[in-house]
């Protein structure tokens, strides 16, 4: 591919990315409200007299910038932002001020508390929320026990609970309540037996437990630790018979019960205790239990009295109530089930997950390192927001510690006395159906305090209060004129609402619409609309249709360089009106000479003419941007040469016609060449160096004054190449031919040693492998014979 055709195809597929990006023009709003909903940048014109002919009555709608090129004056711009108002804002307090100890609803520890936003649609609203962990703050504790028979041991390690966890808690705040509950399972078959006997023992006979139960409130909360150990003393272990507990069933009641548990409004901790997993949602029907948990208090003197009605909740539906209670949970439970309640953990928020060893007799450090745990990190959470509002968050923690998007919500390593910041971002996309007020809430999770924001949402302008309903300007009455333009009542249709719905398609209307009573309608550029032409919007919103049968255009212009009127122009109905300096169909033709001045000023060098800024060199010797370059001519220098020498000299081809062909110049000699004029000392110097015939060099400036004078200026002197010095250049060649001798002799004689070594070599070896042959000679035959006698037996 051509690579100015590549180019060309990324700036067009950039330039439509950047319409895409335009959705003041995407929105054909008809009304300023409809327009500053479609985006913050977007602007409304009410100037009467913006529209042209033929344009839309949504074209009043645009980018700010886009409006002002257009001709409407920013005073005529309808462009209302967004604002945030602050309506409740106490400071920041501990537990005691003044001297004198708060109640718990009049500590503070977010400030503010109250704010009213006004929201544009698309622009972002920014706040910032504060938080200070108080000191001395109150603590609720409620411990909820499994009471199936595997926590035998672990029952007589908690009854003693009360006082030794009231005396730690008290090292950290002076206001502590702790109440105790206990579980075990749904009274139905198959989580327990329902044989009249085991209903009255569910262990073996030879021991003693109380009847089964779902959920029992043992001691609502209380300052009085001694209560809590006299009651839990007086607690029996239970039993059931499938090993998953009814534990979500207690949650549920502990959390909605607030006023049977006596929660406050203060920090709220659950400490549930277990050595077995737990029933959620669904598993009801084994006991034939299908109705989904409700979610709210069924407690009749202390005791759940629904668990054989409800099935169990669901996760979900958990961790909806304990973060609407405000209450943070700690499971403490055997190594052997850790890792299920990890996993539940990471699905509740504000929880932490402790090991408790076998008889729960480490269950107070578990219970004070999990409230360090859970109390020493913020995070922000907000209800269900309307439609169309996003929130963001920003939080600038201790140590200069910043954090975007999810994380942005929370801050760590928070002590008692530490101040952070939440930077709060809310936007609003449109306006809600029913244009009337949301509430929002944001808030500390596991704190009872809140932050309340009140959401206006701004659906309409300022000018829209001063609409005339009925105005005359208006086609007699049918529409209200409202923010510069007729905004139509029901049925009506046009710029003016001129027209009715029935009547926009009939042929006397379209008549009107078709230039020259030509058959095209609107030019094929525009729709007729009550025997007016509304033109069509292109997608580039720079790009639009003009006139009374859309027949101009500002787009369709002769281009230069792939631009539109070559830069230097605008393009009206197609034609382009080119700026000043610039002629020429595209506007590419530049009426300034400065860019055809050669170095000596002249333009094109004398030897050309200007055109649209580029010479046409009329010598055709010469070439060039300015006419001054020329390939066949001689140099300067050389074209100088023989009237400088005979001048200065009185040698060279020129000697004899000298005065007569060499008077058209000023001679000026100079001693040594340092003396001759420097570049800066006059315009337009040549410094030249020419030899002559004895191959001597000689230097001189050739230069034309502004007077048209010429000058020349010649060094007296000349350098001329000294002759060699002839007793070195014979001693190094005798020296070399007899270097040259003794070394040929040497490698002569090198070859042969090789040569007389190799041979003495090969005659030992020859001599090494001569042998006298020892074996016998096959002629010879001996003259013994010796006969044997075959009788002969050796006797």
């Amino acid at each position: 591919m051509d690579v100015k055709l590549l180019l060309f195809s990324l700036l067009l597929g950039l330039s439509r990315a950047q319409q895409d990006g335009n959705e003041c023009t995407k929105a054909s709003a008809q009304s300023c409200g409809e327009c500053i909903q479609a985006g913050e940048k977007c602007g409304w014109c009410i100037d009467k007299d913006f529209l042209k002919q033929g344009e839309q009555k949504s074209t009043r709608c645009d980018e700010i910038e886009a409006l002002i090129k257009k001709g409407c004056s920013e005073a005529n711009i309808q462009n209302p932002r967004g604002t945030v108002s602050v309506n409740k804002n106490k400071p920041l307090s501990d537990r005691t001020k003044d001297g004198v100890k708060l109640k718990p609803d009049e500590i503070t520890q977010i400030q503010p508390q109250k704010l009213t936003l006004d929201l544009r649609s698309g622009e972002a609203q920014k706040f910032n929320l504060t938080f200070k962990r108080a000191e001395d703050y109150p603590i609720d504790l409620y411990y909820l026990m499994d009471l199936s028979y595997s926590m035998k041991d672990d029952l007589e390690n908690v009854k003693n609970l009360g006082t030794a966890l009231m005396s730690e808690m008290q090292k950290i705040t002076s206001d502590f309540r702790i109440g105790f509950g206990s579980f075990v399972e749904k009274t139905v078959m198959p989580y327990i037996s329902t044989t009249p006997a085991k209903l009255l023992n569910p262990c073996s006979s030879d021991q003693n437990c109380t009847s089964p139960f779902s959920y029992k409130n043992v001691l609502s909360l209380t300052s009085e630790g001694y209560q809590f150990n006299e009651l839990v003393s007086k607690q029996q272990i239970s039993g059931n018979l499938d090993s998953p507990e009814g534990g979500f069933d207690a949650i549920m009641q502990v959390a909605v019960c607030a006023n049977q548990i006596g929660w406050r409004n203060v920090t709220r901790l659950l400490v549930f205790s277990t050595d077995a997993g737990f029933h959620f949602a669904g598993d009801g029907k084994l006991g034939g239990i299908v109705l989904p948990n409700d979610g709210k208090c069924h407690l009749q003197d202390n005791m759940y009295t629904m668990s054989h009605y409800y099935d169990y909740p669901s996760i979900a539906h958990l961790v909806q109530k304990l973060s609407e209670n405000n209450i943070q949970t700690i499971f403490a439970v055997t190594e052997e089930f850790h890792p299920v309640y990890q996993e539940l953990k990471n699905l509740i928020p504000k929880s932490a997950v402790g090991t408790l060893s076998s008889d729960s007799g480490n269950v107070i450090n578990l219970i004070i390192d999990a409230y360090k745990s859970l109390s020493s990190e913020i995070i922000l959470e907000n209800n269900r927001l309307p439609e169309g509002v996003s929130i963001s968050y920003v939080s600038h923690c201790k140590n200069g510690v910043s954090q975007e998007g999810e994380n942005g919500r929370k801050c760590s390593n928070i002590s008692i006395g530490d101040q952070v910041m939440f930077e709060v971002s809310i936007t609003a996309k449109g306006c809600p159906s029913n244009d009337k007020p949301e509430t929002i809430k944001i808030k500390p999770q596991g704190f009872t305090e809140e932050v309340e924001i009140v959401l206006n949402f701004i659906c309409e302008c300022a000018c829209h209060k001063g609409g005339i309903p009925n105005s005359s300007e208006c086609s007699g009455g049918n529409g209200t004129l409202e923010c510069g333009a007729c905004r139509c009542n029901e049925g009506r249709i046009g710029r003016l609402c001129e027209c009715s719905k029935d009547e926009v398609r009939t042929d006397d209307l379209d008549a009107n619409c078709r230039m020259d009573n030509g058959t095209d309608i609107c030019s094929n550029n525009g729709d007729c609309v009550c025997g007016t032409c509304e033109c069509k919007k292109r997608d580039n919103p720079e790009e639009r249709y003009s006139g009374k049968f859309c027949e101009c255009d500002n787009f369709s212009c002769d281009r230069s360089n792939n631009k539109l009127c070559g830069g230097h122009g605008r393009c009206e109905c197609r034609k382009c009106m080119c700026d000043a300096n610039y002629t020429g169909s595209a506007c590419d033709c530049s009426l300034d000479t400065s860019t055809c001045l050669a170095s000596n000023k002249q333009i094109c060098n004398g030897r050309g003419t200007c055109d649209c800024g580029q010479c046409k060199c009329t010598d055709l010797k010469f070439q060039g941007p300015t006419c001054e370059i020329c390939p066949t001519c001689p140099g300067v220098c050389t074209e100088h040469k023989d009237c400088v020498q005979c001048r200065a000299f009185g040698t060279g081809e020129k000697k004899d016609t000298c005065n007569e062909q060499c008077n058209n110049f000023i001679l000026v000699k100079k001693k040594k060449k340092e003396e001759l004029p420097q570049p800066n000392d006059q315009p337009y110097i040549n410094h030249c160096k020419e030899r002559d015939a004895n191959d001597c060099w000689f230097f001189f400036t050739y230069a034309t004054k502004n007077d048209s004078t010429v000058e020349v200026h010649v060094v007296e002197e000349l350098e001329c190449p000294s002759g060699p010095d002839i007793i070195p250049i014979v001693a190094g060649v005798v020296a070399g031919i007899v270097l040259i001798g003794l070394a040929l002799l040497l490698i002569w004689k090198l070859l042969m040693i090789i040569h007389d070594r190799r041979e003495f070599a090969k005659f030992e070896k020859e001599k090494m492998n001569a042998r006298w042959d020892t074996g016998e000679n096959p002629i010879y035959k001996s003259a013994v014979t010796t006969v044997v006698n075959p009788k002969y037996e050796g006797k």
